[in-house]
């Protein structure tokens, strides 16, 4: 069984090595103003999710020259993403959206630009915007779906619904951008069944996919459920196991942008054992040789799934 890697999409849309750099628009999120509600989603940090982010009082071009500094001694050449990661990057007035994106989309250094945001946060005139970015460089947006199922997005306070992923992901497609899907695997009081169905679902829509493990991180009202043992957190052979099963399931064309997550180790509750970054990579390739899952080294190749 074979998927489609970030890293191989990369190589075969720039045709050379592509870096990911976090940037901060320096926004909010309606989930945490009082639109929607004050609290945020139940498992989301006093960051936005962006602790790997550029400090936000930096104009972006001193972020995207800041995060080159900091990977010049392990990236010799090559290009950049430039990705607005923390909170809701398309909540806001759209003259200032349209001045930071214009920012980091002209910088020579920047071969594409991915932003993050909910379904519900992409108006006529960002869709606009978007689209008008689209021309000059590519545009991917992330949205953060996590679940298809209505009674876990409520459990997690995501105010919003699945048919307005649907909506939002059809206006995306509508005006050529990349669409990709955030989707957390070990939801409180999810089946492996219901999140194999998450991935199966948004795996026929969605460009790219990025598959979350659920992290229990200080301050979020999810570190007071878990502390109140009301759920339970991943081992990792069981990850690992639906990580591969999930795979299996995409559509070869669908690429791969994340099969685990890095969480704060400094804010990381629980689990331990995905702070281990190496040991939990080397486990997964252990893993994926035994149910023989692995990249496929292009996408004609990738067709011939076993």
């Amino acid at each position: 069984m074979y998927y489609y890697s970030l890293n191989q999409y990369l190589r075969k849309t720039f045709g050379e090595k592509i870096y990911k750099i976090a940037l901060s628009a320096n926004v909010t999120c309606p989930n945490r103003d009082g639109t929607l509600s004050n609290q945020g989603c139940i498992f989301c940090s006093s960051g936005g999710s962006g602790e790997f982010a550029s400090d936000k009082t930096l104009t972006v071009t001193e972020q995207i020259e800041f995060a080159k500094m900091k990977v010049e001694k392990k990236i010799k050449q090559g290009k950049y993403i430039a990705y607005f990661q923390s909170f809701t990057n398309t909540y806001g007035d759209v003259c200032y959206l349209s001045e930071i994106f214009s920012e980091a989309i002209s910088h020579p250094d920047i071969a594409a630009l991915s932003i993050a945001t909910r379904p519900d946060c992409l108006n006529r005139e960002v869709l606009s915007l978007l689209e008008q970015l689209n021309r000059i460089k590519p545009v991917w947006v992330e949205l953060g779906l996590q679940t298809i199922h209505e009674e876990t997005a409520k459990y997690i306070n995501r105010c919003y619904e699945l048919p307005v992923y649907d909506k939002a992901v059809q206006k995306l497609k509508n005006i050529g951008v990349n669409v990709i899907t955030h989707l957390i695997l070990g939801l409180p009081g999810e089946t492996k069944e219901q999140m194999l169905e998450s991935v199966y679902y948004t795996g026929q829509v969605t460009d790219g996919i990025k598959l979350q493990l659920l992290h229990v991180l200080k301050g979020t009202r999810l570190q007071q459920e878990y502390e109140e043992h009301k759920f339970k957190v991943l081992e990792m052979d069981t990850y690992i196991d639906i990580l591969a099963d999930s795979i299996e399931l995409l559509p070869p064309n669908v690429v791969i942008h994340r099969i685990t997550g890095d969480g704060d180790k400094k804010q990381l509750i629980a689990p331990l054992w995905s702070a281990d970054k190496k040991r939990v990579l080397n486990e997964i390739n252990r893993i994926f040789t035994q149910k023989n899952v692995i990249q496929g080294n292009n996408l004609k190749f990738l067709k011939k799934r076993t």
